[in-house]
């Protein structure tokens, strides 16, 4: 794998209310709760010392927030085609609560009534994409969980449905790039989240110091 390349970071947005719930969010504008806060904190550190040429968020306060937490606030620019995918009649409900009126559906297959389809929200990744290659050097975006995974199967040259494949938790840092040459455009971290690594070296250094007790 080359370095010479650009790479894209992909951050996603801290806890909601409602990804507690699992209640889906598109524009309804939810705030980060306090753990979301300390989440989005935490992305600084993997994110120190790494030079954009441009980082970009989605308008919602949740993507704003977590982006001025990890420090690029001053520096970023709102892109409006970064909004999370448009639910429509199934904003703030559940997938269990779906799937009891449609036991068969799968929103990267078959969208929202009154919302967006997979293939559109696969054609605000393309102009995105189409930006940030232009740019040619690092970008940092930070979005929301279903955006982003479209976001990386249209990177890939996938089908925007593939996003199902690719999994993100809240405050996650992910980056695309590639390999030989730009044609062949890779996945080089996925969903890596400092603030479960810290909590998970937190628990072996307290197992280490019961033991040494």
């Amino acid at each position: 794998m080359s370095d010479a390349f650009p790479v894209v970071y992909l951050a996603r947005h801290g806890e909601t209310a409602w990804t507690i719930s699992g209640q889906h969010t598109g524009a309804t504008d939810l705030p980060l709760t306090a753990r979301g806060e300390a989440e989005a904190t935490q992305l600084a550190e993997p994110l120190a010392g790494l030079m954009f040429a441009a980082v970009f968020t989605s308008p919602l306060q949740r993507a704003v927030q977590t982006c001025e937490l990890a420090g690029f606030g001053p520096v970023a620019e709102v892109e409006p085609d970064l909004v999370e995918w448009n639910y429509g009649t199934y904003e703030g409900r559940t997938s269990a609560e779906i799937r009891a009126e449609r036991p068969d559906w799968q929103v990267f297959r078959d969208g929202c009534p009154g919302g967006e389809s997979p293939e559109q929200v696969g054609s605000r990744a393309d102009r995105v994409i189409r930006r940030v290659r232009a740019i040619g050097r690092g970008v940092l975006l930070f979005s929301s969980g279903h955006f982003l995974r479209v976001f990386a199967a249209r990177w890939l040259g996938l089908e925007p449905g593939a996003g199902r494949y690719f999994l993100l938790g809240t405050a996650s840092l992910s980056a695309l790039g590639y390999e030989h040459d730009r044609s062949e455009p890779v996945i080089r971290l996925w969903n890596e989240r400092p603030h479960e690594r810290r909590a998970d070296q937190g628990q072996v250094r307290g197992h280490e110091e019961k033991a040494w007790r």
